[in-house]
């Protein structure tokens, strides 16, 4: 790998930071590429090609992330949406729901109690939002959780149970 490549890399992992960071601030692309030192086309490109999606779209993710753990908490969803820098709420509603697959009243109605007895390393992998990357590397289709993702072998199982008949029979 060349110094520049290196170089590169580093000030994108600085930008990537800055969103982890900033993620409630009024931030776009334009400022984030600033402060890497980049034109937003270029910073664009090669955020895109280091991380697999695009910038906004990352800042969208971290967003929805961080909402949906203050959902969980029983924080109200305009509050929610308030908090995390979402201008908003029908947009930030449409995002949640195509990011998490449900909206965000529906998610904050549900029962996360098996989510809060996790370790809090497992719990920050369970909830992460995790985006069915097109070509562009935004959402397309049925989005999924990585929560709903690692419910689904134990989803399956117990259909197979049940489709199962008795051993003695």
């Amino acid at each position: 790998m060349s110094r520049d490549e290196i170089t590169t890399l580093t000030l994108l992992r600085r930008a990537r930071d800055l969103i982890d960071r900033d993620y409630a601030q009024p931030l776009d692309v334009p400022t984030i590429a600033a402060k890497a030192f980049m034109s937003p086309a270029h910073f664009s490109r090669k955020f895109r090609a280091a991380y697999g999606e695009s910038p906004y779209s990352y800042l969208m993710t971290r967003r929805i992330e961080r909402a949906s753990a203050l959902l969980r908490a029983g924080v109200s969803v305009t509050d929610a949406c308030m908090a995390v820098g979402a201008t908003s709420l029908g947009s930030f509603s449409s995002r949640f729901t195509e990011v998490m697959g449900e909206t965000p009243s529906s998610y904050k109605s549900r029962d996360h109690s098996a989510i809060e007895a996790l370790p809090p390393c497992f719990m920050r992998v369970a909830t992460r939002p995790a985006r069915n990357s097109g070509t562009d590397g935004d959402s397309h289709g049925a989005p999924q959780s990585a929560a709903h993702a690692l419910a689904q072998p134990a989803i399956q199982s117990s259909r197979n149970e049940e489709a199962r008949p008795p051993a003695n029979a």
